[in-house]
């Protein structure tokens, strides 16, 4: 295909204007580009950018939904080049495809348009890094169901920075926002012992969801476990040990894991959480590892935001990643 190959998504709402001057440093809505209506050479491109903005399926009141767009619009607040790595992100090529397209009522449907933009985005360019922003958590479920759909054969491992489980009963809620990471070993897309779930802490998991996870060997580490071995050295350890075992690694970042002083938006923002410095180190590292092929972030709700702490935290985790990513690729 050379044009859009993608009835199920909307085009970007917001197309901004481009620079003229292509030697001063980029902001990053100079630098992501969109589709127009010329043919797309789809092998020019490193990475792909898809929102997912569903948010009917989540259990407290959200309108993480708006979440895609709100990222987008704070992209002029930052630029291309990181000083902290020395490392412009303006050497790879990013292309934004716009939204996935939504029912008005029917949940349902909406996850299966989800599922197949992401079987699409692997059959048309698999070379290319997804980097989906949610919408609620019920999305990872659907992406890597489109994965799968596509790459039969690949094991599959999930590295998840969250403050829950996500691992509550289907027969319970059904497919939402609680529910991706038990749809997902339940269906077999990906196995109890190739989860690895960094972040949980307090009193926001329930002991039945502890014991789900033991007796499916899901792997999970606590926030204070975490900052005890150190964040930087618990990521490595999980992305070695998926590295061994799965032939894909998907991210999936929920915005919750941060501490609610961090990130006021998150609709289930809780004290107790990362820092989000420790969350830019978390999601760089992943971004460097060969495995890792594919990630999101949900989960926070931009009328709950404050300052845009939350806002900007996403776009920096994005930004972070593909840090990780240019370091990997030695982009520089």
């Amino acid at each position: 295909m050379t044009n859009y190959p993608y009835p199920m998504l909307e085009r970007p709402e917001r197309i901004w204007t481009k620079p003229t001057d292509q030697l001063r440093d980029l902001k990053v809505h100079e630098w992501v580009e969109y589709i127009g209506e010329g043919p797309i050479n789809w092998e020019e491109y490193d990475v792909t950018i898809l929102g997912a903005p569903l948010s009917k399926s989540s259990i407290s009141t959200s309108a993480a939904s708006e979440n895609p767009e709100a990222m987008r619009q704070a992209w002029k607040s930052f630029g291309t080049y990181n000083l902290d790595e020395d490392i412009d992100l303006a050497a790879l090529k990013v292309l934004d495809l716009g939204n996935v397209r939504e029912h008005v009522t029917d949940i349902q449907w909406t996850q299966q348009q989800i599922r197949e933009a992401m079987a699409a985005i692997r059959t048309y360019h698999p070379h290319t890094l997804p980097i989906t922003l949610g919408g609620d958590h019920s999305i990872t479920a659907k992406l890597l169901e489109g994965w799968k759909q596509v790459h039969t054969e690949e094991t599959i491992g999930l590295l998840q920075l969250d403050t829950h489980f996500d691992l509550r009963d289907l027969t319970d809620i059904g497919p939402a926002n609680g529910t991706p990471v038990r749809s997902l070993v339940e269906s077999g897309n990906v196995k109890g012992e190739h989860v690895h779930t960094i972040g949980l802490h307090g009193f926001f998991n329930a002991k039945a969801l502890k014991d789900y996870a033991d007796a499916k060997g899901i792997h999970y580490t606590t926030m204070k476990q975490a900052r005890s071995e150190g964040i930087g050295n618990v990521i490595r350890n999980s992305l070695e040990i998926l590295g061994r075992e799965v032939d894909t690694i998907y991210l999936t970042v929920d915005m919750d894991v941060l501490d609610i002083t961090h990130n006021p938006g998150a609709p289930a923002a809780t004290p107790g959480g990362m820092f989000t410095h420790e969350l830019f180190e978390s999601v760089q590292i992943a971004g460097a590892h060969p495995k890792v092929k594919a990630m999101d972030i949900v989960c926070l709700d931009p009328r709950k935001d404050i300052g845009e702490f939350g806002i900007k935290s996403a776009v920096h985790v994005m930004l972070s990643f593909l840090t990780g990513y240019c370091l990997r690729q030695n982009k520089k």
